[in-house]
């Protein structure tokens, strides 16, 4: 990954999610699920294997002020329903769930879901193992395939009230 370029492209290219959705070539993501109003897809520039990303289909910058009580709660409903799939999935130590971006940079607002694999040191737990400034993983493509459809099958299993 190039750090210099992606900062660039998420401070002057266009929306990512937004590409993304609209079927961008170079904005590709794979799908891990979807509903009417929400998109669940995996990282492009993982720090850790598992790493989905989650976001409104609408346009919305602020995770407070743009959504209202029920828009906000299903949209968390909906990042939970995604953050069990990863836990099923992947087994990890510890769900990392957070939301970034900002004016300057990947505005859409979107959640960050990213299992952190148990026997992590303490020393690249946490923020070390979420930063892109220390690398990202170059996972095969058949190998992101794979998890991607353990993901959804996992997702589509869920059960709202569990």
């Amino acid at each position: 990954m190039d750090l210099t370029s992606y900062t660039a492209r998420a401070r002057n290219g266009p929306c990512f999610v937004c590409a993304f959705l609209a079927g961008d070539p170079d904005y590709v993501h794979e799908t891990v699920f979807e509903d009417e109003d929400h998109i669940a897809f995996m990282d492009r520039w993982p720090t850790l294997e598992g790493k989905v990303l989650v976001a409104p289909k609408a346009h919305v910058e602020h995770a407070v002020r743009d959504l209202d009580e029920a828009a906000y709660s299903r949209l968390m409903l909906f990042v939970r329903r995604i953050a069990l799939a990863v836990e099923a999935v992947c087994d990890p130590e510890r769900t990392y769930l957070y939301s970034l971006g900002s004016q300057q940079g990947n505005a859409h607002l979107h959640w960050h879901i990213a299992p952190l694999p148990h026997g992590t040191p303490y020393q690249e737990q946490q923020f070390h193992a979420l930063m892109t400034e220390n690398g990202v993983l170059n996972l095969p493509h058949d190998q992101t395939s794979a998890l991607t459809a353990r993901l959804r099958e996992a997702a589509r299993g869920f059960r709202p009230g569990t």
